[in-house]
């Protein structure tokens, strides 16, 4: 082992990337990171971070102990003793995946792969991935998967904004190519997981990443049915819920909300949607989740607009305040957060809208910024919707000086005739 070069390379310090790269530098491994984006590079090199899961004061001193650099060079690659990839596997335009970005890693990596190099894939993807699409690109090099190098997967399993499970404290699933393989992986992670746990092959690996996003999908999706029935049956969802999690065995509460977000469950199920077309075999539970949570910001638009028909105001010309757009409490993160969509759906009815999340300033897109949450911005709108529950948020200023509340997240005291719920 040479200390004085890095010894593990992570492609892609994004969400997974750089909260893994922290996890390995506090366990005393020296690490390098890979990102096309030089501004991001750059700002790693300073000591600066743009990841709240790895705030700037937790990044720096590692920095400053050389632990953790950052480049936009693939050469930096050819030195380690192992790869990590973390990079996005999103969907394309017709639902299919799209994993141009991993394959185009494993390209660049090819002609850069050392005999006895380790090579591991984050990325969630359909089973059948690291087998026969990442190990066949290694082996341009010359050098044969499972014999002159390793290659295995290990599902990312970050939850932001999580502070009981962490990248160190939670399980780290591996699963290699050979027996050799998996060692290799198991060896490299156990340098900073508390636990490993070791599968019989790559396939198993990364359809236990699927299993546990699409496990949420579909109950979240069943409480998401459920909440639109209880509407219409004027039965508190909220209440059944509560009830129900009183039973110590067999039921498991999820709670509904104004759609999915994060890149995982709203994206993950439908590479295993795609995968199964091969077997002739047709996903149902996935593909009526994903109809679920998907209307589900129509429905939550359709609420607003009842309850402001109930005050004698149409949703067209009224004022909307948005409290959260972030698509999980107290993170920045907006991937695939169904406020953007609620937003969207509200403008498209003639709403004035405005919104308030002190983790987001900006959504440039829509050509807003965030306003500060105070007494006279909640008594000046028609009607306030609580989208994203963030902790910092004081509900009870929200549920006193708003003239309507539409609560999504069952946060808000209730206040009769003044606040709804989902």
């Amino acid at each position: 082992m040479n200390d004085k070069r890095p010894q593990v390379g992570i492609v892609g310090m994004g969400y997974v990337g750089l909260p893994l790269a922290a996890a390995f530098a506090e366990a005393g491994v020296s690490v390098v990171g890979l990102d096309a984006i030089q501004s991001k590079v750059d700002a790693l090199n300073r000591g600066e971070s743009y990841i709240e899961d790895v705030p700037t004061a937790r990044l720096r001193p590692l920095v400053e102990r050389g632990l953790i650099t950052a480049s936009t060079s693939w050469d930096t690659m050819r030195w380690v003793e192992s790869v990590i990839i973390c990079l996005p596997t999103p969907l394309d335009e017709h639902r299919e995946p799209d994993l141009s970005a991993v394959l185009g890693a494993a390209e660049s990596l090819s002609s850069r792969l050392r005999t006895g190099q380790l090579v591991v894939l984050e990325s969630t993807t359909y089973p059948g991935t690291t087998r026969d699409e990442l190990a066949p690109i290694l082996e341009r090099s010359g050098l044969s998967a499972g014999k002159d190098f390793h290659v295995a997967f290990s599902p990312e399993r970050v939850d932001p904004g999580r502070v009981d499970w962490t990248t160190r404290s939670t399980p780290k699933v591996v699963g290699g190519l050979t027996a050799e393989c998996t060692r290799r992986a198991t060896e490299l992670y156990s340098a900073f997981a508390e636990s490993v746990v070791q599968v019989g092959s790559p396939e198993v690996a990364e359809m236990t990443k699927l299993l546990e996003n699409i496990f949420r999908s579909v109950n979240i999706a069943l409480v998401n049915e459920m909440a639109m029935l209880c509407d219409k049956m004027n039965i508190d969802i909220w209440e059944v819920i509560d009830a129900a999690a009183t039973k110590p065995f067999g039921f498991m509460p999820f709670r509904p909300g104004p759609g999915l977000g994060g890149h995982c469950i709203p994206i993950d199920p439908f590479y295993l949607t795609w995968k199964a077309r091969e077997f002739e075999f047709h996903t149902e539970f996935i593909e009526l989740a994903g109809k679920i949570n998907s209307h589900m910001p129509d429905f939550c638009v359709g609420k607003l607009s009842r309850a402001l028909n109930s005050r004698r105001k149409p949703l067209n010309g009224s004022r909307v305040l948005v409290i959260g757009v972030a698509y999980k409490p107290d993170v920045n993160d907006m991937r695939e957060s169904p406020a953007l969509k609620v937003i969207e759906l509200l403008m498209n009815e003639g709403a004035e809208v405005s919104y308030h999340d002190p983790h987001v300033p900006t959504l440039v897109k829509k050509g807003l910024r965030s306003v500060d949450l105070t007494p006279q911005t909640l008594g000046a709108a028609d009607a306030v919707a609580v989208v994203t529950n963030h902790s910092v948020i004081d509900w009870e200023m929200v549920a006193r000086e708003s003239q309507l509340v539409v609560d999504f997240r069952n946060v808000v005291p209730a206040v009769d005739g003044k606040v709804w719920r989902l």
